[in-house]
């Protein structure tokens, strides 16, 4: 049960990093949470640390602070509509390749 758990909070992540990559992308979108979504995918993606991962607690203690902030700050500034469109049209997308591979 906990596996079928797991699956679907990792595909529920990897959905949300596709929103946000097309909002990233979106010309409609204001440059700060631009600047601010970007620097979030760059932090969670990139090897660098403002606190090492090899002090116990703290090194991942930041990645799990840091990187939730940036994106709530972000898409406190994006406009809702762009969000909501980017996260229908992604589920349309994916509805229609699920039904294709059927």
């Amino acid at each position: 049960m906990e596996m079928k758990k797991f699956k679907r909070v990792a595909e529920q992540f990897r959905q949300e990093f596709r929103v946000y990559q097309k909002v990233l992308r979106d010309p409609r979108t204001p440059l700060l949470p631009k600047i601010l979504l970007g620097l979030a995918i760059g932090y969670f993606v990139l090897p660098i640390d403002l606190i090492p991962d090899f002090i116990p607690f703290f090194g991942q203690l930041d990645d799990l602070v840091i990187v939730p902030v940036l994106v709530v700050l972000a898409l406190k500034l994006i406009p809702r509509e762009i969000i909501d469109e980017w996260r229908t049209r992604l589920r349309a997308s994916q509805k229609d390749l699920d039904s294709t591979e059927a």
